[in-house]
C-alpha cells in the first residue's frame, strides 16, 4: 500500500473552496479545478518507497507486471490504464467531445507524420487512447450532454424568438435526425464570429428571461442563461443549447462514451477515465477549436442521458457498471464495527476516501488510515481490507 501524493490542476473554471473544503486545507483564494490520482505524466501521483517520492509511473515502470498484474499488462501495455480524479467546477468547462479508439489511433499518427508538436496549441491528439469516462456526483453537479431530439430543440429555440435563430429551427424540423444537427452544429460553428456575437446576446438574455417561467425548459435555459454569463458572444453558447441539461444527484453517476459531446457546469464529483487527454472542443474555451476534425469525430445521434446508480454486490460494494474496460468504480459505506471489506484484485486499485476516514490494512497487518480526499495505490495481487466509517470508492481495472 503506497499513499499518494497528489497534484491539483488550477484550471480557470475551477472552485476555489471544494477541493479545499474536501482536503480540510485553507484555501489559497486560486481556482482547485482537479486532483490527480494516477500516473499520467501531465500530473502524475508520487509513492515514497524508503527511498524519496517518486512518480507513480516511474514505479510502474520498474515492475509493470508485479504492479499492474499479468493480464492489465497483455492487455492495455505496462501503464496505468485509468486516472482517477477528484472534479470541482464553479464555471462551465469547455463543451468536448473524445474520440474513439480507432479515430485516436489515426489522428495522433496523422499529426506525428505531420510534424506537429506535441505541446502545440493546435495539437488535437496527445495520444493513441480513447477517453471513455464516469462521473459520480459528490453534490448537486450540472452538466450537457448528448443532442436533444432535433424537434424538441427546435421547439426550445423557438421560444427563445431570436430571429437569427430561425434558420436553425427550420433546419431541425425539416432534415433527418443525423442530418438535421450535423448541419446546424456546423452552422453555428463556421458562422461570422461578429454576428454570431449578437445572436448568443439575444439568445442569452431570452433564456435568462426564460428561466424564470415555468415551462419543461426552464432549468435548461437557465443552465444556457449561465454558460453565457461566462463565456459572452462565444457560439458553444448556441451549440451548448443543442444538448440536454442534467443534474446528478450525490451518488449518482454519468458515463461518456466517444463522439457524445458534453460539458460539465457546476459541482464536485469524483472522475475516473481512461488514461488518456485526447479532447476534441467545440466552444466554451479559448482554446483551439479544430472544426472540420470535430465534426468527424462527433457522433450525430440524439440520445437521452441514462443516469447511474450503482448496483450492490455480495462483498458490500456498490459498483457503477459501464462497458469502459480500462476501468471499473465500486463506492463503499464504512461503517464503524463492521466487519471490513477484503479488496483482493487480480490489477491495480487506487483507493480514495470522500468521508469521514477509511482503514485500510495489509495481510502483514500494516495498516493505512486516509482521511478525506487522501488516496492510496495497491499493487496488483496485493490483498488489503477496508474499513473506518465514512465513504470511499475505488478505482481499478474492469475484470
Amino acid at each position: 500500500m503506497d499513499r499518494l501524493v497528489t497534484t491539483v490542476r488550477p484550471y480557470a473554471w475551477g472552485s476555489t473552496t471544494a477541493i479545499p473544503e474536501l482536503l480540510g486545507t485553507a484555501p489559497t483564494g486560486e481556482p482547485q479545478a482537479e486532483l490527480w490520482m494516477g500516473a499520467h505524466p501531465g500530473a502524475p501521483s508520487r509513492v515514497d518507497r524508503g527511498n524519496g517520492p517518486v512518480p507513480l509511473g516511474e514505479a510502474i515502470a520498474a515492475d509493470p507486471e508485479g504492479e499492474l498484474g499479468a493480464e492489465a499488462v497483455q492487455r492495455f501495455g505496462p501503464r496505468l490504464p485509468f486516472l482517477f480524479k477528484i472534479l470541482a467546477a464553479a464555471d462551465p468547462l469547455s463543451l468536448q467531445v473524445h474520440p474513439d479508439l480507432d479515430q485516436a489511433r489515426a489522428g495522433f499518427a496523422a499529426e506525428e507524420a505531420r510534424g506537429v508538436p506535441i505541446d502545440a496549441p493546435q495539437r488535437n491528439y496527445k495520444d493513441t487512447s480513447h477517453k471513455p469516462e464516469l462521473i459520480c456526483a459528490l453534490t448537486h453537479f450540472d452538466g450537457l450532454c448528448g443532442f436533444r431530439a432535433p424537434d424538441a430543440t427546435a421547439d426550445l429555440l423557438a421560444a427563445l424568438d431570436v430571429d437569427s435563430l430561425k434558420p436553425y429551427v427550420d433546419l431541425l424540423h425539416a432534415h433527418p435526425e443525423s442530418a438535421a444537427l450535423r448541419e446546424v452544429l456546423t452552422a453555428v460553428l463556421s458562422a461570422e464570429r461578429t454576428a454570431m456575437a449578437e445572436t448568443v446576446g439575444l439568445a442569452a438574455a431570452a433564456a435568462e428571461r426564460l428561466a424564470g417561467q415555468d415551462g419543461p425548459h426552464r432549468a435548461a435555459y437557465a443552465a444556457y442563461a449561465s454558460v453565457a454569463r461566462h463565456h459572452p458572444g462565444d457560439p458553444g453558447v448556441i451549440a451548448a443549447m443543442l444538448l440536454n441539461h442534467i443534474r446528478l444527484q450525490p451518488g449518482e453517476a454519468l458515463y461518456l462514451g466517444a463522439g457524445v459531446p458534453h460539458a460539465y457546469l457546476e459541482g464536485l464529483g469524483v472522475e475516473l477515465m481512461a488514461n488518456s487527454d485526447n479532447v476534441l472542443r467545440c466552444g466554451l474555451t479559448p482554446k483551439h477549436v479544430d472544426v472540420p476534425e470535430l465534426l468527424r469525430v462527433v457522433r450525430f445521434e440524439a440520445t437521452t442521458p441514462a443516469v447511474l446508480r450503482p448496483e450492490a454486490e455480495v462483498d458490500g460494494a456498490e459498483v457503477y457498471v459501464t462497458p469502459a474496460e480500462e476501468f471499473r468504480l465500486s463506492r463503499y459505506a464504512l461503517a464503524a464495527g463492521a466487519p471490513p471489506h477484503a479488496l483482493d484484485a487480480r490489477t491495480a486499485q487506487i483507493l480514495l476516501c470522500t468521508a469521514g476516514t477509511a482503514l485500510l490494512r495489509g495481510a502483514d497487518g500494516t495498516e493505512l488510515p486516509l482521511r478525506r480526499g487522501e488516496s492510496a495505490f495497491v499493487r496488483a495481487g496485493e490483498r488489503v481490507e477496508l474499513g473506518g466509517e465514512g465513504a470511499a470508492f475505488r478505482a481499478t481495472v474492469a475484470s
